[in-house]
């Protein structure tokens, strides 16, 4: 099982999904495309591909030219029904490869903020029997539009779509749900500055105190719902590999 990683920042590993990957026998492959990785002209022998986070807009494609050849490769990987797994941008460029929009939301996510599975969620493969209302990490400003024919599967008060499924094999997701309670303590302590630069000192002191004691109280049942969901979808990845065999 081989599976392509790409990393849309240094910041933004692969983290716990990569773990729980490999703990199934994935070899996983990293590239960087914004620091000169060439990106695949084609699938090839990938099983799959994670897109990961970054704080790139989704739609800049004059200062991060890797975007439109990504955009084509997501694409193929969809066409062979290879799956796919988008976290945060990596969420917001699956959703653009399919013709949703992206864009700017009306309210900056910061910290464990409460999303809640839909109906049709609560019936996916990847979230069927979870608890209805999860805490997971969130860190963004830009949101995606749900693809035509594509299937909301997760949603929030302060931003309407926090996940979706395009045909059976494409997973977008807004919220973090990759990074360890170790990376997210990582997060609030080293990128601090932005939150402070953002808010201002008075309200930006109370928002990383409040994603701190987030980070103590919803951290672990986050990893959980990260460790169901990532062995789900590598049970995904396995029955299309029986399939193409």
């Amino acid at each position: 099982m081989h599976v392509l990683v790409i990393q849309n920042d240094h910041s933004s590993p692969v983290s716990l999904v990569g773990d729980y990957l490999m703990a199934a026998g994935a070899k996983l492959s990293t590239i960087l495309p914004h620091d000169g990785d060439k990106l695949p002209a084609a699938p090839g022998d990938y099983d799959a591909a994670v897109i990961l986070g970054g704080p790139q807009h989704a739609g800049d494609d004059k200062n991060f030219p890797a975007f439109p050849p990504m955009l084509d490769l997501l694409r193929a990987f969809h066409e062979q029904a290879k799956p796919m797994l988008g976290l945060c941008l990596g969420g917001q460029l699956l959703a653009r490869a399919f013709g949703a929009q992206v864009r700017r939301n009306d309210e900056f996510e910061y910290g464990y903020l409460p999303i809640d599975i839909t109906a049709d969620g609560q019936n996916d493969p990847l979230l069927t029997g979870l608890a209805p209302r999860q805490r997971i990490m969130q860190w963004h400003e830009d949101t995606f539009g749900i693809p035509e024919k594509g299937v909301r599967l997760m949603t929030g008060s302060t931003c309407e779509n926090q996940a979706f499924r395009f045909g059976q094999t494409t997973y977008g997701f807004q919220c973090h749900f990759e990074v360890s309670e170790d990376q997210a303590r990582h997060w609030i302590e080293s990128f601090g500055h932005v939150i402070m630069k953002r808010f201002g000192d008075v309200k930006g002191t109370a928002e990383l105190a409040r994603a701190s004691d987030e980070l103590k109280k919803y951290g672990r049942r986050a990893a959980d719902f990260c460790r169901v969901v990532t062995q789900r979808w590598t049970s995904v990845i396995q029955e299309r590999r029986g399939k193409a065999a």
